[in-house]
């Protein structure tokens, strides 16, 4: 007899009066960069030395010689040191999201666990590593270069900004991101929760067959979309930037052609399930 399809649970809303209900959620084995959004970083992927040679994700090119340097703009930090940009709280949303999947748990209760919880002892977080975190940072292929050299030294590029990123998403949030980051992330998360079971149907008309045959291997790709999709729902924000923001996530933390599917999904979603207003269509025939 063939084993059904794996199915992950997870809690999505804390404030029904009838006490959180599992709910399917369309998503085995993440993606090799998705898993630093639930554990921390691992070193990207670098192929071997020999011919020819191979790195992935080259570093920004350096500044020309004699400018002065600068904050980044990806950075997007306040006068605090903190994290500022709506950027900033979709991919701590995205972070949360897959790690209430993984962990069958509830995506607002695990929030304000993470928010709420003590550091340990003696804990120091440096933050000149917000500077150096870029949240423009894609995948992408393979990058040839000529010489072992060469190869060395973007392989080194590469583990210094993965250890960065491990510091950066590991951090308590609170040293991460500003009250506004953390008060849309929630905001985010509460929404994701509220329409779950809603977008959950939706999705299983408009993903490609091949995400249905695996779902528990689309964990993350499905999390994007889903945020993505609340955040129309309830937010307001315009639909292009939605799709862009969701296009780019997907561009960063998920493998193949994620991004592409990903934007096509939210186009039909947009076309068949939200008017001109950002208000969910279904919803309002329910009601």
């Amino acid at each position: 007899m063939e084993a059904a399809p794996a199915v992950l649970t997870f809690s999505p809303s804390s404030s029904s009066p009838a006490g959180p209900r599992p709910c399917r959620v369309l998503a085995g084995p993440a993606p090799r960069r998705a898993r630093a959004l639930a554990a921390p970083h691992p070193p990207r992927a670098v192929a071997s030395s020999r011919a020819p040679l191979v790195v992935s994700s080259p570093p920004p090119p350096p500044a020309a010689s004699g400018t002065p340097a600068t904050t980044p703009a990806h950075a997007k930090v306040d006068r605090s040191g903190r994290f500022c940009s709506p950027r900033a709280a979709r991919e701590l949303a995205l972070m949360i999201s897959y790690a209430a999947c993984l962990e069958g748990a509830d995506v607002v209760r695990l929030f304000d666990r993470r928010i709420s919880a003590r550091r340990e002892p003696g804990y120091v977080f440096d933050k000149a590593c917000l500077l150096s975190y870029n949240h423009m940072s894609f995948g992408g292929g393979p990058l040839e270069v000529g010489t072992e050299e060469e190869a060395e030294k973007l392989t080194s590029q590469n583990e210094m900004d993965s250890a960065n990123e491990a510091e950066v998403l590991s951090a308590p949030p609170k040293l991460v991101y500003n009250s506004f980051v953390l008060r849309l992330t929630r905001e985010l998360l509460v929404a994701v929760a509220s329409g779950w079971n809603k977008h959950v149907d939706i999705l299983d008309k408009i993903i490609p067959q091949t995400w249905k045959d695996e779902p528990v291997a689309r964990i993350l790709e499905l999390c994007i979309l889903h945020i993505a999709m609340a955040e129309m729902t309830s937010k307001g924000t315009p639909h292009k930037v939605v799709i862009n923001e969701a296009v780019d996530l997907a561009k960063r933390f998920c493998d193949g052609g994620a991004p592409r599917v990903i934007n096509g999904c939210l186009r039909t979603f947009v076309k068949d399930h939200v008017d001109n207003t950002g208000t969910s269509q279904a919803a309002e025939s329910k009601a």
